[in-house]
Order: C-alpha cells, then structure tokens, then sequence
C-alpha cells in the first residue's frame, strides 16, 4: 500500500504486473481526448466495439469515437439501459448479439466506457465472445476508477446473488480520464468513496488517516478537491493493482478486498440491485457491520468502529440500511450462504482487528453475527 500518500502528479500510469498479461492504468485529465493515440499501442486492428449507458452515451459517446475516427479506428457501439438491472443475462445476449452482427473478429478489441456495470458487462462478454477477445476499461465512475475497471473481474447478476456468474478476464488498458467525474451526481461518486474508504481500512491507516482529515475535500469539486479525488484514485489503483499481481484469482490475499461486501452483497439482494441502494452504499453499510461484528467478537478496539461511522456520517455516506424495506437477519444470512466466497459450506468474512488490519475469518458465531445484523436493522438512520 502507498504509505506516504503524497498527491500523485496531473497524470500517473499504475501498472499491473501479471506477467505477459501486464497493462498499465493510466490515471489523468483529458484521456478520452487522447484515447487514439493511448489505445493504439494494444490495438491488433483498427477497429473497436465499444459498449456504454444511457446515462454515458449522451455525455461521452460522440466525443469518443469522432478522436478514434480521426485516427482511422472504426467504431461499433452498443447502448445499454443504465442500472445494475442490465447486468443480467437477457442484456448480456443483446451485447453478444450486437457484436456478432457487427461481424467483430478475434482481434476487434471491445472497449468499456461506462460505470462498474458496463466493464462487467463488456469484459464478461470479450471473455466468452469467439472463446474470448481483447477489452480495455475506460471508467467514467469514481467507484469503477478505483474497483471494478481494475483486477479482471468481470460478470452478471443472477437470482441468486450478485456477480455468480462471470470469469477473469484481464483488461489491455485501463484509462481513468477523472474529468468524468465532474459530471457524476453526487449521489454516484459518494458511492465510489467507500470504495476509496475500504483500501485505508483494509491495509493502509496512513491512508485513512489522510482520508478524515481530506476526504471532504476531496469530494468537494472544487481544484484543490480534484488534486485530492485524482490522489484517491492513485493510492487506491496502486494498493489494488499490487494485490491483484500477488493473487489474480483470488486464493487469497485478494479477498480482502471483499471488506463489507458479504454484508453489502446480501443487502444489494434485498433490494433487488436497484436504485433504492447503491453497490457503494450497500459496501459502506457493510464495512460498519464488518467493524461492529469484530467488535462484538472481541477482535477490534470500539474507538476504531466510531471512526469508521464518524467519517461515514461526516462526508455523508449511510452507515444503516435504509428503512424503506423490511429486512431480518435470516434473510441476509441466506443470502450470505451463496456468496462466491463460501468454502465447504462456511462463509469467508473479511473482519478487522482495527483500522488498517483487515483479516479473513471463516469461525464467526452465528450469534454474533446475528447480534450484530439485528442491531443495525434496529438502528435509527
């Protein structure tokens, strides 16, 4: 993890280190514009099938394939329903579909330009499409810049549960262009914040501890909040891209990066993946209950749990369900129970024994756990 936390320059490539499978995350202003002469060192032909939103097209599109046009790159595109419900596999057919009648080859390189659901979407179907096909990731999300575009996970939603359904599938380029970010409701880059948050409370306590005394500015549009959000973005690639080279399928160390998803998983379940609560919302809740169960369980000092609520509340980040459905902890559990991390029947939690010291568990007391679900249940927003 970055322990000096110094603000990363105007613009900084993060590399990967996965071998022959290596690439680079390149972290700056105005990458969009510069996308044709970024994108054309991992081209095989010039030819992209790029997949988006109805919430980015409209923004983004246009802009994105005139600077490849310009270049003499052909472009394809496909506009998806913006929303995690799109993240299914009835929209994953219409993507495949598209680019089969485009007539897309081995070497057609598909491209990401959207939030965390599109570079699932995108990279799950470059995983699949003629036995599996070059993608690279341009996130116009905080939440997808620091997270999802990152690490080569890629899949769809299922009944089940969230994410049951995908494979590894490693990007060529990740272009994190944070000049997106300007046009991101408040609500969206709130939501990509606790991603942010999770890589201080994780590993890094230097790190949070830059977050409570700059994360408010960092999230306040203005130039100095830019500098800090691009600094975010930075440390969080750099902690990410080192545990991904350490453990790329996720046998280990990597699981970590799971904090407060098991719980936010099962209440992105409850609430059928919808708008009424966001992937980032529901992994900020979680990490207030992964802290209160370590607790609870003797594992982690009470002062660190009030920090974990105090920045939460302070930059305005919902540290309990929301009280618009009713929800037990049975129900939670249950949805616990599928969650891909389950080995042999036991769910992997990730807990913390304070800031900065997160572990795996598989021994959790169901009476913990249900002490602890019932008590943020009850809790008053």
């Amino acid at each position: 993890m970055n322990k000096q936390n110094r603000i990363a320059p105007v613009s900084t490539t993060v590399a990967v280190s996965l071998g022959n499978r290596s690439y680079g995350i390149e972290v700056g202003r105005g990458l969009l514009a510069r996308a044709a002469e970024l994108v054309a060192p991992v081209l095989q032909q010039k030819r992209v099938f790029i997949v988006t939103d109805s919430n980015v097209a409209p923004l983004y599109l246009g802009a994105l394939e005139g600077h490849l046009a310009s270049a003499g790159i052909r472009c394809d595109h496909l506009i998806l329903p913006a929303g995690e419900a799109s993240k299914d596999f009835t929209h994953l057919t219409q993507v495949l579909d598209a680019m089969l009648a485009a007539k897309c080859e081995r070497s057609t390189m598909v491209v990401a330009l959207g939030g965390g659901v599109v570079g699932d979407m995108a990279g799950f179907a470059a995983s699949v499409l003629l036995r599996g096909v070059d993608f690279i990731q341009m996130p116009t999300t905080l939440l997808a810049q620091v997270d999802s575009a990152v690490g080569g996970k890629t899949g769809i939603n299922t009944k089940a549960g969230k994410n049951l359904v995908g494979a590894f599938h490693q990007p060529r380029l990740v272009l994190a262009d944070t000049d997106t970010l300007e046009t991101l409701p408040r609500r969206e880059l709130l939501a990509g914040y606790a991603e942010v948050a999770k890589y201080g409370l994780l590993g890094d306590a230097a790190f949070w501890s830059w977050l409570e005394s700059n994360g408010a500015t960092a999230l306040s549009g203005t130039a100095a909040g830019h500098d800090g959000l691009r600094h975010c973005i930075v440390t969080a690639c750099e902690a990410k891209a080192r545990i991904v080279a350490a453990d790329e399928r996720e046998q280990g160390e990597r699981i970590l990066l799971n904090l407060g998803h098991t719980f936010g998983h099962a209440l992105e379940a409850e609430f059928g993946y919808s708008g009424a609560l966001l992937h980032g919302e529901a992994v900020a809740i979680g990490m207030v209950q992964a802290f209160d169960l370590s607790v609870r369980m003797g594992l982690c000092p009470a002062a660190d749990l009030a920090r974990v609520r105090a920045h939460f509340n302070a930059v305005g980040l919902p540290v309990t369900p929301p009280k618009t459905r009713t929800l037990t902890p049975a129900t939670l559990i249950g949805h616990m129970a599928q969650d891909k991390k389950v080995k042999d029947g036991a769910v992997n939690f990730v807990l913390a024994k304070g800031v900065g010291k997160a572990f795996v568990s598989r021994d959790v007391p169901m009476a913990k756990l249900e002490e602890t679900l019932r008590a943020s249940l009850s809790e008053q927003p």
